[in-house]
């Protein structure tokens, strides 16, 4: 009788947690069914209305088809966030919108990367020119916000807030001393005195080569942040300098005699302000419509038979499918394929923002650029980053454009292979045996430290990978060979440093790239169309629900610390031989 219970109990869990499952995943199907059709629907706009930017949100390259973005687990990082050209787009329509009276601008700490932030910024500043208002407001400015926020007419801070303005650093962490502790050996074999993306684990310190680099890189950002503020400031460059080296912003009268902001004010006064400006009284309330709902109504881009193409590479590269937020090389060359093969494309635009990864997902992708080269112009972008493997798939097309702060280069590859012998031997009592039918049978093993024929072999294949980087490189940018090894070897630029050395063309904006290709295909009238396809976001979310839900809570429990795990994660997973960024800054 009490087995009986026992099973009876059992079956009546299992059906009712089959119950619930069952409910969750009708409830996701019916919240997606919804806001697909919420996302089709265009915003009524009143007249005199305030054109509310919340630039806090992520600015990705695409915006996000994310019906789940309200729900904080499944919705994950795409929750509120807005595509770079949708957002440019938006700015643009506003200027002519006579609905539109002004901007406001709310924004402490934007979620996007310094050449997405002046492409922005720019956009902005162009919007000026319809002689609108653009109003910023914020309790407390970080270095980014106020980037953005120094092409404002008028900048607001609150009278307890803060403006950070400080000058910029990066840091890296090393693991070397952590690795040597747990008895794990990371065995390294690179082409590049400037690959240093492996420098954590066999140093406690940056390499002079490194430093190099990474002082050239933040200093090319910091001055193009100091230009881009001093001439919309009307303040001198020298001066900027001066004042974020001496730390002269500590509290906020201090951002206002040093002419930062032109006045502080709480919210309230803003408010009465907008209200002003949209012609409202005291006791209207003001209309107002945000950058997201805005944005649907500027989705369209013409009815020509002709048509440019863009193609999006974001995010690290990888064989196979990838997704949304990663480049894959078997979706984004099947991308390129079918928009070669569309006689009414006329021009393709490839959309580079990437730190690279492997090397033969890059060659793929490569591969299917140089033949649509043969067919119709191949114009490339690269956005905050295109680097490494990123840059290789770009290297190619017929003209390359960046923004003066965009990283670009890093020519070179490197494997890493861990040997975790001490580790299990030593430390855990774990041994390892087994047989082999030929000398290199099992090369790579991670069990054991490389033989010195193992690393010849190694070698030898980076090698032959790096000469046929700079060999594709060399090509697509009619240079020597030798020329380009001598600016290779991993080495990282910005952008007005790539156009100078001939890694680029121009320094132009992304719909200067767009326009660039429609000129060299010779037509007018075009329509933008965009590849790939975004996934379905219900699919995606079947797919990685698991990784959203485990993301989520790592996130939650290692606050800032979250970054730091994910690039060690990123590492230690790397298999093959990469091209990849040979360090992931974070400018604070």
């Amino acid at each position: 009788m009490r087995d009986f219970f026992k099973y009876l109990f059992a079956s009546m869990l299992g059906f009712f947690l089959s119950i619930v499952i069952v409910f969750v995943i009708c409830f996701v199907v019916i919240v997606a069914a919804i806001s697909s059709i919420d996302d089709d629907k265009t915003v009524s706009v009143s007249s005199n209305s305030i054109l509310y930017l919340n630039l806090d949100q992520a600015i990705t390259e695409r915006t996000p088809k994310n019906p789940f973005g309200n729900l904080p687990i499944v919705g994950g990082e795409e929750k509120d966030g807005i595509g770079l050209q949708d957002l440019l787009k938006s700015i643009k329509k506003a200027k002519s919108d006579d609905n539109i009276k002004c901007i406001y601008l709310n924004v402490s700490s934007p979620n996007a990367g310094f050449a997405t932030l002046r492409e922005v910024r720019n956009a902005l500043i162009d919007f000026k020119k319809s002689h609108k208002k653009i109003i910023s407001y914020s309790e407390v400015y970080t270095q980014g916000a106020y980037y953005l926020a120094s092409a404002a007419d008028k900048i607001y801070l609150n009278p307890e807030g803060a403006l950070e303005f400080k000058g910029f650093s990066s840091e890296l962490t090393f693991f070397k001393g952590t690795l040597e502790k747990v008895g794990v050996e990371m065995q390294v074999i690179r082409v590049g005195n400037y690959k240093s993306a492996v420098e954590p684990f066999i140093l406690d310190k940056m390499s002079d080569y490194n430093r190099k680099q990474v002082t050239a890189y933040v200093g090319g950002l910091y001055n193009t942040f100091l230009t881009d503020i001093a001439q919309t400031r009307s303040i001198q460059k020298d001066s900027l300098y001066s004042i974020a080296d001496n730390y002269k912003i500590r509290e906020p009268k201090d951002a206002l005699n040093y002419k930062m902001v032109d006045a502080l004010k709480y919210k309230d006064e803003i408010l009465e302000e907008l209200k002003s400006i949209s012609g409202k009284t005291k006791k209207q309330s003001i209309s107002s419509v945000s950058i997201n709902d805005y944005a649907k109504n500027v989705s369209s881009s013409g009815d020509s038979k002709n048509k440019v193409a863009i193609v999006y590479a974001s995010g690290e590269i990888t064989g196979g499918e990838g997704s949304d937020t990663e480049i894959g090389s078997e979706r984004i060359s099947r991308a390129i394929r079918k928009a070669r093969l569309d006689d009414d494309i006329k021009a393709i635009v490839i959309r580079v923002n990437s730190p690279g990864g492997s090397a033969l997902a890059s060659d793929v992708i490569w591969r299917e650029i140089v033949l649509t080269k043969k067919e119709k112009p191949v114009i490339a972008s690269f956005g905050d980053v295109a680097a490494s493997g990123g840059y290789y798939i770009g290297c190619a097309a017929d003209s390359i454009f960046v923004q003066p702060n965009t990283i670009t280069g890093s020519i070179g590859v490197f494997g890493l292979i861990p040997n975790f012998q001490n580790l299990m031997t030593n430390k855990l009592g774990i041994t390892f045996d087994g047989v082999k039918t030929g000398k290199y049978a099992d090369i790579m093993v991670t069990n054991r430290p490389m033989t010195e024929g193992e690393r010849f072999i190694i070698q030898n294949e980076l090698n032959r990978i790096y000469n046929g980087f700079i060999t594709r490189v060399a090509d697509g940018r009619k240079k020597s060979k030798a020329y380009i090894d001598s600016i290779g070897g991993g080495h990282v630029w910005i952008g007005t440093d790539a156009v100078q050395i001939g890694l680029a063309d121009k320094i132009g904006s992304f719909n200067d790239a767009i326009n660039a290709a429609a000129r060299k295909a010779k037509v007018k009238d075009f329509k933008v169309v965009e590849y790939p396809d975004v996934i379905d976001p219900l699919k995606s979310f079947l797919d990685q629900g698991t990784d959203r839900i485990k993301t989520y809570y790592a996130k939650q429990e290692l606050g800032e610390n979250y970054l730091l795990y994910k690039q060690v994660k990123k590492v230690m997973a790397s298999s093959g031989i990469q091209a990849r960024m040979p360090f992931e800054a974070v400018i604070k």
